[in-house]
């Protein structure tokens, strides 16, 4: 059911008279468009790609910090860690702060205009990942946000008022929400957390003017439709399939493309024999419909929790000599992946990272899996960990050198398989996993030619990262790591050109944007959001 009004608490600050709404076709025009942020990658192709390059590889030593916002308190205990992408729409930015409040900011001078927060109890489930939340979506002159709770809302752009609210899915039963909602023409895209639970996860699209639910897409087939046979009896019912992180969308070819996270439980497959499709996948998707087009799966019956919940980037560039709309993913178990977008063929599978689980990837796409890589009652050593030789925060490609980017997590660990009972809003996990760390974990930022495949260069970091990169057509790409540091890299090399201590650790992503003509780079360690510029 969906309501017009809900139950929330916003406080405005400030007269916002000179708001302008976002229209589709700026969302559309966005990745063109370096002076606002208008969607949690950057743009609908989820490059994560500045084209401003005003701060550049010959001035980015002289960047300071222009302004800095404190995030408010909150009385939800766990909340403390930040993971927001903010937005910038016509100078004025928007944000999430956990663990799923909105705050409006002046992207000049930091002022807060207004602040809204839902009324969530401190019981509120988070199964199997912090209680953060990553952004908010903005179309015409409404801000929609995913709560924690498994709730949609919208908000009023200028006053923070709520417009509408509708429930999503049941919080009691393990559902969450913790990703930026995705705006398509009159419609919002969300997708839920809670694979950990053993939820059996969909696709949401939402009216944006009314938040009536358009349509939905399960993840993991029922009986009689295709890919049942990937499931053994009554487990994909459990199955899991959470579809956390925010997809891509092709306007050209209207497809939607959206990842899929690990079957339920995570390490005990053989109460779940089969490939368990459409779990460690891509699906291509039917905006209007939800109707799947095409799938690619990763990781067939994944017992590591290898998500493919990695951000989608859409390419389009010449592989082997022949022009080609492409899909582009740094993928949890370490390969990175092209895809043919329109068909979903596979193209590419090489390794980014040390893994010890595959022998590689044969021509269909399929891993070539090596002995004693399952989880065992005894335990296996593994590469990657389950975290991932990458996880949720975004890769970055530069479309100008074809280069992609990825925080690189290089940690093994020794996996276990258990005995376990499904029981509604608990953890259905099959086992666990300890992971190896100090001396034997470390991280990197990873440069990668797009059409091959192939390392170009590495940037070694002291301890695995847990926060994504931006590329800027100044010759950057910027990163960030768990000591604090926010720092810019020379894409040519690697090279390090400029480095900032947040004092706290930093667990999200970098935005770019423009006011006044004036470039700015923006990123929050701890609670605190860093802004900076030349001057």
């Amino acid at each position: 059911m969906y309501r017009r009004l809900g139950s929330a608490l916003a406080f405005c600050l400030l007269s916002t008279s000179g708001f302008a709404a976002t229209s589709y076709q700026q969302l559309l025009d966005d990745e063109a468009n370096g002076a606002d942020w208008l969607s949690y990658s950057g743009g609908y192709r989820s490059e994560r790609f500045s084209p401003l390059a005003q701060i550049n590889t010959r001035n980015v030593d002289a960047l300071k910090v222009i302004w800095a916002y404190q995030m408010q308190p909150t009385t939800i205990s766990g909340a403390g860690l930040q993971e927001t992408t903010p937005l910038v729409a016509d100078g004025i930015m928007y944000l999430t702060e956990s663990p799923s409040s909105v705050t409006s900011l002046d992207a000049r001078t930091g002022k807060l205009l207004w602040h809204w927060s839902p009324d969530l109890s401190d019981e509120v489930l988070n199964i199997g990942f912090p209680r953060v939340n990553r952004g908010v979506a903005i179309l015409d002159d409404t801000v929609y946000v995913a709560t924690l709770d498994a709730r949609l809302f919208a908000l009023d752009a200028g006053t923070g008022a709520v417009r509408w609210e509708t429930t999503v899915a049941d919080n009691a039963s393990g559902f969450s929400l913790t990703l930026a909602p995705l705006a398509l023409d009159g419609k919002i895209i969300v997708g839920v957390s809670g694979a950990e639970a053993g939820v059996r996860a969909f696709i949401d699209a939402y009216d944006a003017d009314s938040g009536e639910r358009l349509w939905r897409t399960f993840t993991v087939p029922q009986p009689g439709e295709p890919g049942s046979e990937t499931w053994l009896g009554d487990a994909w019912q459990t199955g899991g399939g959470s579809t956390w992180l925010t997809g891509s969308f092709d306007a050209e070819l209207n497809t939607l493309y959206w990842t899929t996270g690990n079957p339920a439980p995570d390490w005990n497959g053989d109460v779940r024999p089969g490939d368990n499709l459409f779990t460690c996948s891509v699906l291509a998707l039917d905006p209007d419909t939800g109707a799947i087009r095409w799938h690619f799966q990763y990781t067939p019956h994944d017992t590591h929790d290898w998500d493919a919940n990695q951000i989608p980037v859409l390419i389009d560039g010449q592989f082997n000599g022949e022009p080609r709309k492409l899909l582009a993913l740094a993928n949890r178990n370490a390969f990175f992946y092209l895809i043919d977008r329109e068909t979903g063929e596979f193209l590419l599978g090489e390794p980014y990272s040390y893994q010890t689980w595959a022998e590689g990837i044969d021509a269909s796409g399929r891993p070539i899996v090596l002995p004693n890589s399952e989880p065992s009652r005894e335990g296996n050593l593994v590469w990657p960990s389950l975290q991932g030789a990458t996880n949720w925060f975004s890769p970055s490609y530069n479309p100008d050198t074809q280069q992609f980017f990825v925080a690189n997590r290089r940690m093994g660990a020794i996996y276990f398989k258990a005995d376990v009972d499904y029981q509604p809003g608990s953890p259905f996990l099959g086992g666990g996993e300890q992971a190896l760390d100090g001396d034997d974990a470390s991280g990197a930022i990873v440069a990668i030619d797009a059409m091959s495949g192939k390392l170009q260069w590495e940037f070694e970091l002291q301890s695995p990262p847990w926060s994504g990169v931006m590329a800027t057509a100044g010759g950057l790409v910027f990163g960030s790591s768990n000591e604090g540091n926010f720092f810019a890299l020379d894409i040519a090399n690697g090279n390090a050109l400029w480095n900032f201590n947040s004092g706290a650790h930093v667990r999200t992503n970098p935005m770019g944007f423009s006011v006044d003509d004036n470039q700015r780079i923006a990123i929050t360690g701890g609670r605190t959001l860093f802004v900076f510029g030349l001057e």
